[in-house]
């Protein structure tokens, strides 16, 4: 028998039950978690880097499994649950993708005779961007800059790089 996505939440609910769980998991937090994502996310780069596919779905898992740990954290405190990171993800991604979902719903589709090579990549890029900056201002529209919302978190040269792409973008 295969493992589903709703075995994955149960598992994640009996390791932070009080009662059963596990000590480790009972003790972990949104901070204490945080260098393990971190973690999971470049091993999952290095196996990429490394052709390692047969390494790959362990990784995949085991970044997902950070998801997993978020989203138990959001529902014990009532914020979210992984419900809500599904959805909120899928709204998202159908909104940038409005030359694939025109309507932008899961059954909406570009006319017929359209073909992926037919859409040019540039706008497609160009759209994508535009469509992140707009959602960038809605979340900042009480903050001082639009680059603040870089994350600090960032390993440097990434962050760097980011800041510079985007303050080259609005005229910093």
């Amino acid at each position: 028998m295969r493992h589903r996505m709703e075995d994955l939440l149960t598992l994640m609910q009996v390791l932070r039950d009080t009662e059963q769980g596990c000590p480790w998991d009972l003790q972990q937090n949104w901070d204490s978690i945080v260098p393990h994502t971190l973690e999971e996310a470049y091993e999952v780069a290095d196996a990429i880097e490394r052709r390692a596919f047969d390494e790959l779905p362990g990784e995949l898992g085991d970044l997902l499994f950070q998801v997993v740990y978020y989203a138990q954290f959001g529902a014990e405190e009532q914020r979210f649950d992984f419900d809500d990171i599904v959805d909120t993800l899928t709204a998202k991604m159908l909104r940038r993708h409005p030359h694939v979902f025109p309507e932008g719903t899961l059954a909406s589709r570009r006319p017929p005779g359209v073909s992926a090579e037919e859409v040019q990549t540039q706008q497609v890029n160009s759209r994508w961007e535009s469509l992140k900056a707009e959602e960038r201002a809605e979340r900042t529209a009480n903050t001082p800059s639009v680059l603040d919302d870089v994350p600090r978190t960032l390993p440097a040269l990434s962050r760097a790089a980011k800041l510079s792409k985007r303050a080259a973008r609005v005229g910093v």
